[in-house]
């Protein structure tokens, strides 16, 4: 699979999939949305204030997501793409800190107790660092190191896209167990991803002869 054909099939589940988050949670009644309604089936479990905290990590989740792929396959050649591109990088890492710090709260909350909640968390440290990274090394104008740590903090984001792909695959092959399927899940979607892009950037720097920055 070459470059171009991996660049176009993120784009599209991207996009694919901020629509379907959109579309879920933002024009339907959050109560029948598949995670929510798991959550209401304890009496337990009180809904506010953890919808809204869910919906902030939504929307700042979707926002990353959908602005990643421009950002990362898009060369700021001349002076306005380089403006365009900076602007977007503001609101990508502003949309990854914040949806990062409010996912601590919401994995205090994970389906599958504690060890859903510890991947969500690990996930969460290492999204809002790979990305701040990422800025110091732009602010110290080492590019070649900003992009590479940009394409972790992506292959985190994209979390939201696996975790769809992977849990019907999981739900399948735990009988419907919607508990054990998300526990997997929580680490499934992410850690695949991780080693992916680490595949790659090492691929980079061996064809191109560079150091790791």
């Amino acid at each position: 699979m070459g470059k171009s054909t991996i660049r176009a099939l993120v784009l599209v589940l991207a996009l694919a999939i901020s629509a379907y988050a959109v579309i879920q949670y933002g024009l339907f009644d959050p109560r029948k949305a598949g995670l929510v309604s798991i959550k209401l089936r304890n009496p337990d479990f009180r809904l506010e204030p953890w919808v809204y905290v869910l919906y902030t990590h939504i929307t700042t989740a979707v926002l990353a997501l959908a602005i990643g792929p421009f950002q990362l396959f898009l060369k700021p050649r001349s002076t306005r793409r380089l403006r365009r591109h900076r602007l977007l990088g503001y609101i990508y890492v502003g949309s990854v800190t914040v949806s990062g710090l409010v996912n601590l709260y919401l994995s205090l909350y994970a389906t599958g107790g504690w060890v859903s909640g510890l991947g969500f968390l690990l996930l969460d440290v290492l999204w809002v660092g790979a990305t701040w990274i990422g800025v110091f090394k732009i602010a110290g104008d080492h590019a070649h190191a900003h992009k590479e740590w940009m394409l972790r903090s992506y292959a985190l984001t994209f979390a939201a896209v696996t975790l769809r792909l992977w849990l019907p695959v999981l739900l399948v092959i735990y009988q419907g167990s919607f508990v054990q399927a998300y526990q997997v899940v929580a680490w499934l979607s992410w850690i695949p991803n991780l080693l992916f892009i680490e595949a790659w950037i090492r691929l980079r720097r061996e064809r191109s002869g560079r150091l790791s920055g």
